[in-house]
């Protein structure tokens, strides 16, 4: 049976942190995949550990070849990809343990050609979040072209590694890597490949960690001339890409916002810079879990597996719609709420102050997610509130209702139907026993 996908790895000299990468791959979430581990003639270790790492693990393709280039490696291993869909790393990146399973499930839900997805950028300890497109649903390829318009030499649409591409569009066109550049080489292949995509779905969510290891076209020892004629040679497919997508009318309207290439080229392809205004620990990006607190079997440790397993899909809810984790467990509690509430009440079902309450209520009402009413109760000093969704907030409920379901097929990963009906059978009875005593 061939793999939904193929995730590609060119390496060269890559000893000291291909560990990482092939990891973080081979403990994603989503498992139908292979993974070719492409060795460009490294000098180094970096070919016995693709090797270890194949003897380990079926899943696991090495194949070793002669320095010739990420380029024509690459290319070397499209031509032996069978998945569906390929996903590329760079080997001194890595990726989220979510990252493949939320790639295929936005390109198989939306029925897309390409998913485009934000990243982490890393520097050092930092990290920050990046991204460009902040548009819901299918974009056809005017709009993805638009949005490129604005930041076009932004590596968010010049790398492969942020994407998902269909393998049946690459093979028909006979898409390749250039192996005649070495600048934006990337970039090409992505505009061949926007020509004969017609439908794309930008993620919000970052799934890739890129560490600022490359050098620039100075550092490749290119002589002045060579480089303006390389990036001339860039522009030209560039140029060519929105002939292609406009008419020649609406072309010519737009002929000055394409020609900005030029300006956003002459940066040689640079990253945003190493501090950002949003920067965080690296490790604090997202909400993790103590494993051996995770791991022990006192009530307080089944408490918090479920609580953290939880959060870890209900974060990704929240990053997609740009709110925080306290802002997403109160809709979903609102979701699930009837009737009339109090803030106490509130903060008691959720273990968090009345404070930390009506602060998150406040930001909500802000994003015009949610009403609140004021009720009067004779019966108690208490203020009680109805809370009501907004037409705002359908979307997240539905990403709510994907978080929800991601926690249930892990938390019952393997059960068959007469398990899953003891369980729930048991769980009723454990629920009635208890409720006996907290009437």
């Amino acid at each position: 049976m061939e793999p939904c996908v193929s995730i590609i790895v060119p390496i060269y000299n890559s000893e000291n942190y291909i560990r990482r990468c092939i990891d973080s791959i081979l403990n994603q979430e989503y498992t139908d995949f292979e993974l070719i581990l492409a060795n460009d003639g490294s000098t180094d270790a970096s070919g016995s550990i693709c090797d270890e790492y194949a003897a380990m693990d079926p899943r696991v393709h090495v194949i070793h070849k002669k320095n010739t280039g990420v380029s024509d490696t690459r290319n070397l291993a499209i031509a032996q990809a069978r998945g569906t869909y390929l996903q590329f790393l760079d080997s001194d990146d890595w990726i989220t343990p979510d990252a493949t399973k939320l790639l295929v499930r936005a390109a198989s839900e939306y029925h897309c050609d390409m998913v485009i997805a934000d990243f982490y950028r890393v520097a050092g300890e930092r990290v920050s979040h990046k991204g460009d497109i902040e548009a819901d649903g299918v974009m056809t390829r005017e709009e993805f072209a638009a949005f490129m318009m604005e930041n076009p030499a932004d590596f968010y649409y010049g790398v492969l590694w942020n994407k998902l591409f269909r393998r049946d569009l690459v093979e028909t066109y006979h898409l390749k890597m250039d192996t005649n550049i070495s600048w934006c080489e990337d970039f090409l292949f992505n505009l061949e490949y926007l020509l004969h995509a017609e439908s794309f779905y930008a993620l919000q969510t970052p799934i890739y960690y890129y560490v600022k290891r490359k050098g620039s076209l100075a550092t490749q020892g290119l002589s002045i001339t060579q480089t303006i004629k390389m990036k001339l040679m860039v522009f030209e497919y560039y140029n060519r890409f929105y002939k292609h997508v406009y008419d020649e009318k609406d072309y010519e309207k737009k002929r000055p916002q394409v020609y900005r290439f030029f300006l956003d080229a002459a940066k040689d392809g640079a990253v945003p810079p190493t501090i950002f205004p949003n920067a965080k620990k690296l490790g604090d990006e997202r909400s993790s879990a103590d494993y051996s607190a995770a791991a022990g079997d006192s009530i307080l440790a089944e408490f918090y597996r479920n609580r953290k397993l939880l959060e870890r899909y209900l974060e990704v809810a929240a990053i997609q719609n740009d709110l925080s984790l306290e802002d997403i467990v109160l809709l979903q509690y609102i979701s699930h709420s009837e009737g009339i509430l109090t803030r106490k009440h509130i903060a008691d079902f959720l273990g968090i102050s009345v404070r930390t309450v009506s602060l998150t209520l406040q930001r909500l009402i802000r994003k015009n997610l949610i009403k609140i009413t004021d009720i009067k109760n004779s019966h108690t000093s208490e203020r009680s509130i109805q809370i009501s969704l907004l037409p705002a907030a359908d979307s997240i409920l539905t990403d709510l209702t994907i978080a929800e379901n991601d926690f249930n097929l892990v938390k019952f990963d393997g059960f068959d139907e007469e398990e899953l009906k003891c369980y729930q059978e048991l769980n009723q009875k454990v629920k009635d026993n208890i409720l006996k005593v907290l009437s």
